[in-house]
């Protein structure tokens, strides 16, 4: 099983070690950013990332925008910290994205126990979670889409929503569900960003995109022919 990697975000040195100490004794690959704009660079360049443990007050960029920021292009799950415990601050932080939220001082052993749960209901520790459908391989783990020997560059929300498609193949899916389902139910844009993102998937898949049918006045439906 390949490694899993996780980016730590937080100002203070001895707190990114604190995590990064706890998480490689557990296997993970640990990849650390010092503030926000640091972080959302490395997240860029790196396509692999499994989960991010994202520290809320930072120089430059918080953590708010950070995540704001990277929900307009990934699901990936992320995990924040803060040293505030009030109500309100966690609240805000479920509203924009954030999968856990854990307030400091914290057990490192907690932590690395929630990256696990995390990690488990989002199938990232799964490494060997490959989809096979109409000469479509998806690999889960690695965000990697072939065809042949030819590999299919997607973005998240491309990715996302094969993955989707295919898991629920035969089934025909309303433009609402497909929000719910891969833009999040708390998703307030329009419904019309799915037929954007299907064109472009679609095309992306050249002509396995016939897969993908149009269900006129509801929504889509993958079946492979």
């Amino acid at each position: 099983m390949e490694k899993v990697k996780v980016l730590v975000v937080d100002d203070e040195s001895r707190m990114r070690k604190l995590v990064k100490d706890f998480l490689v004794k557990k296997d993970f690959i640990v990849i650390e950013a010092g503030d926000g704009m640091e972080a959302l660079d490395i997240f860029y360049a790196n396509k692999d990332i499994s989960l991010i443990i994202l520290d809320v007050m930072m120089p430059r960029m918080d953590g708010w925008q950070v995540c704001r920021e990277i929900r307009n292009f990934s699901d990936i799950p992320i995990i924040m910290l803060t040293a505030k415990g009030d109500e309100r601050s966690e609240l805000n932080g479920f509203e924009i994205g954030v999968d856990e939220y854990i307030s400091k001082p914290f057990s490192p052993k907690i932590l690395v126990a929630r990256v696990e749960a995390l990690l488990r209901r989002t199938n990232s520790l799964n490494q060997d979670q490959v989809l096979d459908i109409g000469g479509i391989e998806i690999n889960k783990a690695a965000h990697i889409v072939t065809i042949g020997e030819q590999n299919i560059e997607l973005s998240y929300k491309e990715f996302e929503l094969l993955v989707y498609f295919v898991e629920n193949a035969g089934i025909a899916l309303s433009r609402e569900k497909i929000l719910n389902n891969v833009w999040n139910y708390d998703y307030f844009g329009d419904a019309r960003t799915i037929d954007t993102h299907v064109k472009k998937l679609r095309s992306k898949l050249g002509e396995k995109g016939t897969y993908i049918k149009t269900i006129w006045g509801m929504g889509y439906k993958f079946e492979v022919e």
